[in-house]
């Protein structure tokens, strides 16, 4: 997928974390949830620009996932110990949440093309995908956008007025 299917792949897996979040009372917390999420949601697609790494290889694997949640979690204790002095571990632990659902939800919409993903590379070479669409298929990827804004009003709503 490009850019805007990925964005919406992004939104459409984040706003139900993000809903519960802002249930919870962290509303603040839920919206930079998001920021990160979907910021971080074209992070594998790096591997255009890197010599010597295959496109859809190593970064776009479990994995990298884990790594991408680990280091957002490891800025986040940063930079939660260098304002208050307390790392709150939960805080933290939804940091990494947010990074690994971010490249997680970057997997699934390259998932929905021919070409799939290694999701599980370098244990595994077997390829996924569910062959719904081309990467380039411009219709896809704003459909894939606009159900992540749709999931994203809906979260929203939810969270109006269940509060």
């Amino acid at each position: 997928m490009y850019q805007f299917g990925h964005y919406g792949a992004a939104l459409l897996l984040y706003a139900p974390v993000g809903a519960a979040v802002a249930l919870g009372g962290a509303e603040t917390v839920a919206i930079l949830g998001g920021v990160v999420c979907v910021s971080l949601s074209t992070l594998p697609d790096v591997d255009h620009r890197l010599p010597l790494v295959d496109h859809r290889g190593v970064t776009h694997t479990v994995g990298f996932a884990i790594l991408v949640g680990a280091g957002v979690a490891a800025a986040t204790a940063i930079l939660i110990d260098a304002s208050t002095l307390a790392v709150d571990a939960a805080i933290v632990g939804f940091a990494f949440l947010v990074g690994t659902l971010s490249i997680g939800s970057h997997l699934l919409a390259d998932a929905l093309t021919p070409m799939g993903i290694r999701p599980f590379w370098p244990l595994s070479r077997r390829r996924y995908t569910l062959e719904v669409t081309r990467a380039a298929n411009p219709i896809a990827n704003y459909v894939l956008f606009g159900l992540g804004l749709a999931g994203t009003a809906f979260a929203a709503l939810v969270v109006e007025y269940a509060g």
